[in-house]
């Protein structure tokens, strides 16, 4: 079903990062106190040193002696010293003691992120690049860490200390180094303003280069094998350097636009500090300041264009944090397809029946999957669902785990709908082992038990017995603690499904569905799994999507679907009395089967490796 897309301005991403951050600030006051504490101390002996720094220059212009000069400024530069020390020691207090606060917001948003992204519909994933994800969500926290760490604690204490100098210049000296300063500051935050919301495209150009260079980079990776198959590196490798070539031209247009900008706000330093210079030399010169004025001056404007010159620097990253960002919070205004009503409750499994009532689907408006389904699975039934690729088996399964939910009639767990209750107790009360086993880059042991975290290894080892692993187990050198690989590529087909049935068997649900469970095994391994399988769903409502017939020939009843609709059920033999869809399935797969003069019978054991 077509999702709109979300769209958020840089301004309704700028408030949203304001409105995340202040929890935060509230959760560490008395840490947020004691940094604002330390913040005060650094800079108002920032603010002392010119001060000091001119009676020591006044001093030394007017000893009269080798001991006086040695003796009058030495009290003086002991405490410049001392300031300086302490100004510094309060900046890396507030530093270190603010840092807990920035670290907990980065992790807190990060968590909230991820929480978010599981609670999205299965077409939202479909949809996305992984690659390109992970990265936007990467430099989304990134993005917050800076946040917190330089708007809240630079941006506005350096307006105050400009503030208090430009005040202090004019109580002590002349209105006209208030003007200069304030002036240089007008035009410099202007200027940096305008010409930051001018490259800002080019960040967001080169943060869409990366992300795409990325997703391509982790897709090739990720479909290994697929690449081998067909020989295909030479073609991923151009269409990854396609991509770096748009991020290199993406990445040169940024490099230009930040030369442009760094190079007017030196020119407009350069002109203020020149001004204020001429300014004080003029007054040296006609007697009306000394010589430690002249330094005081140029020690304030230094003060004044340092932390002036890294504010712009603050605002250009805020500006492309804030861009960074922008897709990481756009995450968190999509709304899931599939979503709990408000205060639902948790399903009750007491027997485990399930009923499809006049289910309709369609993925999107144009094409109907399913067209009024209706069926029912009784308690500790096994029931499988036959039919042609294509004929809609596994859309049911999807519906019955609410990965979608149907358009229209309803599907109930022991007469409770399951639109009505929530999707967390749902899940858990539905063991799955689908068609596409995919597994973590862990040992196989923590893959099994993945199907119930808190459960014991003999529960585990029980599991991988059950489900005929415990052979092949045996036969590798770290046995059940041996890596299975990246989406577990080190295990053979066969290997990885035997696995995820593994899983669903630990996880001992009362409700289990096999989407085409067995299909990459070989017949010994399905046979003993058929056998284990039967003897496990006598305590659960099983439901079989299958392609293979002779894996569902035991089943209490058999549903045959075409075309979205079930057009036969009924148990093997009356559906082989029919002579309709189903015996024509049967009758074609008995031929498959069927080996040809030469080669081995099917039927025979095989070892599959890894």
């Amino acid at each position: 079903m077509p999702r709109p897309k979300s769209t958020v301005s840089l301004d309704e991403v700028h408030w949203g990062a304001l409105k995340t951050l202040f929890p935060y600030l509230l959760e560490f006051r008395r840490a947020v106190a004691l940094a604002l504490l330390c913040l005060i101390g650094a800079k108002v002996a920032g603010v002392t040193l010119p001060f000091i720094l001119k009676h020591i220059v006044d001093d030394l212009d007017n000893v009269g002696g080798l001991a006086q000069a040695v003796a009058l400024p030495l009290g003086l530069l002991l405490a410049y010293g001392a300031v300086r020390f302490s100004s510094t020691l309060f900046g890396e207090l507030r530093d270190t003691i603010f840092g807990r606060v920035t670290e907990r917001a980065q992790r807190r948003v990060g968590l909230e992120v991820f929480q978010h992204l599981h609670k999205l519909d299965l077409d939202f994933h479909l949809d996305r690049r992984t690659g390109g994800l992970s990265r936007d969500i990467e430099r989304g926290n990134s993005g917050i860490g800076f946040l917190m760490r330089f708007m809240v604690f630079n941006i506005v204490p350096t307006l105050v200390e400009i503030a208090m100098v430009a005040g202090l210049l004019w109580w002590n000296y002349s209105g006209v180094f208030a003007l200069v300063v304030v002036s240089a500051v007008v035009v410099y935050i202007s200027f940096s303003v305008v010409a930051t919301e001018w490259r800002t495209r080019f960040v967001r150009a080169l943060n869409e280069a990366e992300s795409q260079a990325s997703s391509r980079a982790v897709d090739s990776l990720l479909n290994y094998e697929t690449v081998k198959y067909f020989a295909n590196e030479r073609h991923e490798s151009s269409h990854y350097d396609r991509e770096l070539a748009v991020w290199e031209r993406a990445r040169r247009k940024n490099r230009l636009s930040l030369f442009s900008l760094n190079t007017g706000q030196a020119l407009i330093i350069a002109i203020a500090m020149c001004a204020a210079m001429v300014l004080a030399a003029m007054g040296v010169v006609k007697g009306k300041m000394t010589i430690g004025d002249f330094v005081l001056v140029n020690a304030f404007m230094m003060q004044i264009f340092i932390p002036l010159n890294f504010l712009g620097f603050v605002y250009r990253e805020m500006k492309g944090a804030l861009a960074n960002i922008e897709k990481m919070f756009s995450l968190l205004t999509v709304k899931p397809a599939v979503a709990d009503t408000p205060g639902a409750p948790s399903l009750q499994v007491r027997e485990g029946r399930i009923d499809f009532e006049a289910v309709q689907f369609g993925y999107n408006d144009s094409r109907e999957i399913l067209s009024q389904v209706s069926f029912s699975v009784l308690p500790r039934q096994k029931v499988a669902i036959v039919g042609a690729s294509g004929a809609g088996k596994s859309t049911l399964f999807k519906l019955l785990f609410r990965f979608y939910d149907a358009s229209g009639g309803a599907i109930r767990i022991d007469g409770q709908d399951i639109r009505s209750i929530s999707q967390e107790s749902l899940r858990r009360a539905i063991g799955v082992v689908p068609q596409d086993a995919v597994l973590f880059n862990q040992s196989i042991r923590e893959n099994v038990r993945y199907g119930r975290v808190d459960a014991t290894d003999e529960e585990v080892m029980a599991a991988i017995r059950h489900a005929q692993l415990a052979d092949f187990v045996e036969q590798l050198p770290q046995g059940v603690d041996t890596l299975v690989g990246e989406r577990g590529l080190k295990l053979s087909g066969g290997e990885k499904q035997r696995v995820a049935i593994a899983r669903a068997l630990l996880k001992k649900p009362p409700i289990m569905i096999f989407d085409e469970a067995t299909s990459s095994l070989d017949s010994r391994s399905e046979r003993g799994i058929v056998a284990s399988l039967q003897e496990i769903a006598r305590e659960q409502t099983t439901l079989v999507i299958a392609h293979r017939l002779s894996t569902v020939v035991d089943a209490d009843k058999i549903l045959v679907m075409d075309q979205g609709r079930i057009v036969e059920q009924g148990s093997h033999g009356q559906l082989l009395e029919q002579d309709s869809h189903y015996a024509m399935l049967w009758r074609m797969q008995q031929q498959e089967r069927t080996p040809v003069m030469g080669e081995e019978s099917p039927e025979a054991p095989q070892f599959v490796g890894p």
